[in-house]
């Protein structure tokens, strides 16, 4: 993903993007149940980098188990690549956190671009100050070990019930997280860019007042319009 690509989706919604995913037959995208740590977090944007647990057993997961230089959940912060999103598989159990305030910080020095998880967040206070945006089921204390089992890395995964394949464009915002496969990125990027634009005109009307029927979708006299406006702009 380049830098153009990046910064077009960086500025769009994650609503333009499911509708755009709709119009191609991707219905299942949108991770469910999972949502943005802090109002005021800014948006995220960055290939997938996964990690999948497993339910934890309790023999193969005492807390010396942090203690083994190669153990999963270390190696995945040690190991993933700047600008990417670590997106973890805790099949929807948030009853258990998949990280807390310190893997997260280290992310965020690594220049990590987010983190997901359909699992729990631990130190939630902690992980909203940061400047890096997380995305969890919800805050939960219990450290990941008395749940989770971290197994594999950068391999696909369920999150969220979403199939998300490394390399997978995860973006973020205040609705959620939506993931965009990778070889429709850039095809997605360059269509929601006049998207936005169209959609920014719209609701221009809707504050003068205009009604919605024939604004949105657009009756072939308000498209003439539009595209006036547009072919206008563009001169």
């Amino acid at each position: 993903m380049n830098s153009e690509i990046k910064q077009i989706l960086i500025k769009t919604s994650t609503a333009s993007i499911a509708t755009l995913l709709y119009k191609r037959g991707l219905r299942n995208q949108f991770i469910q149940g999972v949502s943005r740590l802090g109002e005021k977090a800014k948006r995220m944007v960055g290939p997938a980098f996964t990690l999948r647990y497993i339910p934890a057993r309790e023999d193969l997961n005492p807390l010396t188990v942090f203690r083994e230089p190669d153990h999963p959940q270390r190696v995945a912060v040690e190991q993933i690549p700047e600008g990417h999103v670590l997106v973890m598989d805790c099949r929807q159990d948030a009853s258990a956190a998949s990280a807390g305030s310190i893997i997260a910080t280290r992310l965020q020095i690594r220049g990590c671009a987010g983190v997901v998880t359909d699992g729990g967040l631990r130190d939630a206070d902690e992980i909203v100050s940061l400047d890096m945006p997380s995305f969890c089921a919800k805050p939960s204390a219990p450290t990941n070990l008395t749940k989770h089992q971290a197994l594999d890395l950068n391999v696909p995964i369920g999150c969220g019930g979403v199939a998300v394949f490394p390399g997978d464009i995860a973006v973020g915002d205040g609705d959620g997280v939506i993931v965009i496969p990778a070889e429709l990125v850039e095809e997605i990027a360059l269509e929601a860019k006049s998207m936005e634009r169209y959609e920014a005109w719209v609701i221009e009307q809707v504050h003068a007042g205009e009604p919605i029927i024939g604004l949105y979708p657009m009756s072939d006299e308000t498209r003439a319009r539009y595209d006036a406006i547009v072919a206008k702009e563009n001169v």
